[in-house]
C-alpha cells in the first residue's frame, strides 16, 4: 500500500522532473549533433539568446559544411539550482576536404520552470575556433 504512494510521490518531485529533463536533454541534443547536423539543433538554443545572437546564412553555410565524428561528454557541473555547465570535445569532419579536427564545446544550460525544459544559452557549437 506504501508502494504507489511513494512512486506517486517521487512521479511529482520537481527535483526528479528537473533532473529527468537535464538528462533527456542533453542525450537529445548530442543526437542531433552526432546524427542530424547543426544546425538541426537551434531548437535547443535558449529563445532569449537566439534573439540576441541570431545565425546568419553565413553560420548555417558552415555548419552544412561539416558532419560530426564523435561526441564526448565530460561529467556536468551544476552552478546553480536552475544551470549546469557541460564541456564536450566534439569531433567535426569537413564534408568537402575530409579534414578531421576536435572543437571543445563549453555549454551552459538554463531550466526554465515554467516549460519544464533546458535551454542552451552558450550558442551552438564554435566550428571556427581552434583549439
Amino acid at each position: 500500500m506504501l508502494v504507489p504512494v511513494l512512486l506517486a510521490a517521487c512521479a511529482n518531485d520537481p527535483t526528479r522532473t528537473k533532473e529527468r529533463a537535464l538528462r533527456d536533454t542533453l542525450r537529445s541534443y548530442a543526437g542531433t549533433l552526432r546524427w542530424g547536423d547543426i544546425a538541426q539543433a537551434q531548437v535547443f538554443l535558449d529563445p532569449e539568446y537566439l534573439k540576441e545572437h541570431p545565425l546568419s546564412e553565413v553560420d548555417l553555410a558552415r555548419y552544412r559544411q561539416v558532419q560530426v565524428s564523435q561526441y564526448n561528454e565530460h561529467p556536468s557541473v551544476p552552478v546553480s539550482d536552475t544551470e549546469i555547465q557541460q564541456v564536450v570535445e566534439i569531433g567535426v569532419i569537413n564534408v568537402h576536404t575530409q579534414n578531421v579536427r576536435s572543437i571543445v564545446d563549453r555549454q551552459t544550460w538554463r531550466y526554465d520552470a515554467k516549460q519544464k525544459r533546458w535551454w542552451l544559452t552558450s550558442g551552438l557549437p564554435d566550428i571556427t575556433r581552434r583549439e
